[in-house]
């Protein structure tokens, strides 16, 4: 079941979901979404370097990737075909007993920014910022600015509480993170 905006508010003050900074329900509380907002770092590809990515190679984003932190005011410009690892503002948290999911927004689709390539599910127990997989699939460059609305997260109640919560998992890659962490499958067994 997909929590509606009353059950979003009910989540919130249970401490179910925890969103910092908190949102503004006037602007960011959809019917059945919270939209969250951009944040200041973002991965970008030295494309240009390297000629492809090995992910059986450990410790390739020293290699392949550097973070660009977007001073307040600034812009950051997605051209065509760039992908980009960005970040939400917020940090959150999600109960054993919810699921989180991410989606896009509609008005930055129709300009021709996708906000993830798969990663949607935010496994049950989550904690950590979003990482969000940018892509400008548009033939004209766009700007974005921290502090935007970049995307829109809908909570599902579960039918039953998560055993092992995403942050109790031995394998989990990416518990607490804080930024734009690059791919970690070289880790996989």
């Amino acid at each position: 079941m997909v929590l509606s905006d009353g059950d979003i508010k009910k989540a919130l003050k249970s401490g179910d979901i925890k969103i910092s900074p908190a949102p503004d329900f006037e602007t960011q509380l959809g019917s059945c979404s919270i939209d969250l907002k951009l944040g200041d770092k973002f991965r970008v590809y030295e494309h240009s370097k390297n000629p492809f990515i090995d992910p059986s190679k450990k410790d390739y984003s020293n290699e392949i990737t550097r973070e660009v932190k977007v001073k307040k005011g600034e812009q950051f410009i997605m051209q065509p075909g760039d992908f980009v690892l960005a970040v939400t503002l917020e940090k959150i948290t999600i109960s054993p007993k919810l699921l989180g999911r991410l989606e896009g927004r509609s008005s930055l689709g129709r300009l021709g920014i996708v906000v993830h390539s798969t990663a949607s599910i935010f496994d049950p127990g989550w904690d950590g910022q979003a990482v969000l997989e940018l892509g400008n699939l548009g033939r004209i460059a766009v700007a974005l600015y921290p502090g935007m609305r970049i995307c829109a997260m809908t909570f599902e109640q579960l039918s039953s509480e998560a055993e092992v919560p995403y942050t109790k998992k031995k394998d989990a890659k990416y518990k607490f993170q804080k930024g734009p962490d690059e791919s970690k499958i070289s880790s996989e067994k």
